[in-house]
C-alpha cells in the first residue's frame, strides 16, 4: 500500500518573492509547510544568488508547470566587469581578474545590442543539466569539465540601465532555458575583460509579475483565508488558448476520455469548461472532433 499524502487538496499558483541566499526547493518546502499542502512544485528554478519571481504550482496546477517553464522570462541583473569566477556569479572563485577599459554609453549599447535575437549558449558547468545521469556542478565540484553542446536560445531585449564602473546594470527578456550568468560572461569577453554575476533578479515569467508576488515574511503574516484567496486559478496560464463551453452529455463524454465533436476550427488546443467549472485541455483531430488532452480534477478544491 502506498504512502497517505498528508496534508491539505489545495488547487492554484501562488506568485513567491524568493529571498537571496535559498535554493528554489527549500523555498518551495517552505510555503509548502506553511499552507499544509500535500501537492506542490516550482516552475523555473532560481539560483541561491538571485531573487525574485518564483511561480509555486499545487495540486492540479503542477499540470500547467510545463506552460510555464516555457514561459520568456525578465531579469534585472548587475553584472561586475574585470572578474571571472568558476561559477559565473559571486558565489564562485575568482579566477582571473582584468583590467576594464574606458567604455562609453554609445559602445556599451553596441555591443549589448549585437546579442538580441537567437544566440549560441555554452550551458555552464555549475548547472543542473545532466551528464551521464549526474548533474554537470556535481562533476564540477570534482574538478572535472567536461564538453557541452552549445544552445540556442532568444534574448528579447537588453536594456542598459546604468554603468557606474565596474557594475554594469542590465533588464534582458529572453527565452526558456538562457542562462543569464553565460549572457554575462559573454557581454564581459566580448568587452575584452570578463565580467560575473553579482546580483539576479527575475521579475517576470510569462503573464506573470513580480509586482504580485510575495515574500515569505509576508505569507506568514497572512491568516488562512488570506493565504488561500492569494492562489491564482489553475487555467491561468492556459488564457492564450480559446475557451469552449460543453454541454452535459459533452462534459461527460470528455470525463471519460472520449471524443466530441465541436464546430470546425483552426485552433488545435482550446480550453474545456462546463457550467463555469474549468475541466482542461482538448486537442483537436483531424477529423473534427476534440479529444481530452489533459483533464482536471477541480472537484473538490479548497480555495
Amino acid at each position: 500500500m502506498g504512502k497517505r499524502k498528508s496534508g491539505r487538496d489545495l488547487h492554484g499558483i501562488l506568485l513567491l518573492d524568493k529571498r537571496l541566499g535559498v535554493s528554489s526547493n527549500r523555498a518551495l518546502q517552505e510555503v509548502k509547510r506553511l499552507m499544509d499542502a500535500n501537492k506542490a512544485g516550482h516552475t523555473g528554478s532560481l539560483d541561491p544568488l538571485a531573487t525574485g519571481l518564483l511561480p509555486l504550482c499545487f495540486g492540479e496546477a503542477t499540470k500547467v508547470s510545463a506552460f510555464m517553464l516555457n514561459a520568456d522570462k525578465r531579469y534585472e541583473v548587475t553584472v561586475q566587469l574585470g572578474v571571472v569566477t568558476d561559477t559565473g556569479d559571486a558565489e564562485g572563485q575568482v579566477i582571473q581578474r582584468m583590467c576594464v577599459p574606458a567604455l562609453t554609453i554609445k559602445e556599451l549599447n553596441t555591443v549589448l545590442q549585437s546579442f538580441i535575437g537567437v544566440i549560441e549558449q555554452v550551458p555552464p558547468m555549475y548547472s543542473a543539466l545532466k551528464h551521464n545521469g549526474k548533474k554537470l556542478y556535481e562533476l564540477a565540484r570534482e574538478g572535472i569539465v567536461i564538453d557541452r553542446i552549445a544552445r540556442k536560445v532568444e534574448i528579447k531585449d537588453i536594456c542598459l540601465q546604468s554603468y557606474v564602473e565596474p557594475n554594469l546594470k542590465l533588464e534582458v527578456s529572453c527565452s526558456k532555458g538562457t542562462y543569464i550568468r553565460t549572457l554575462a560572461e559573454d557581454i564581459g569577453q566580448v568587452l575584452g575583460c570578463g565580467g560575473t554575476v553579482i546580483d539576479l533578479r527575475r521579475t517576470a515569467s510569462g503573464q506573470f509579475s513580480i509586482n504580485n508576488a510575495l515574500t515569505l515574511a509576508q505569507l506568514q503574516s497572512m491568516n488562512d483565508d488570506d493565504l488561500q484567496s492569494a492562489f491564482i486559478a489553475v487555467d491561468a496560464p492556459l488564457m492564450h488558448f480559446p475557451a469552449v463551453l460543453l454541454l452535459n452529455d459533452q462534459a461527460k463524454s470528455i470525463g471519460f476520455g472520449q471524443p466530441i465533436f465541436l464546430m470546425p476550427s483552426s485552433e488545435e488546443v482550446v480550453r474545456l469548461y462546463h457550467n463555469g467549472q474549468f475541466l482542461g485541455l482538448g486537442e483537436r483531430l483531424s477529423d473534427g472532433k476534440i479529444l481530452p488532452k489533459k483533464l482536471f480534477n477541480l472537484n473538490k478544491i479548497e480555495l
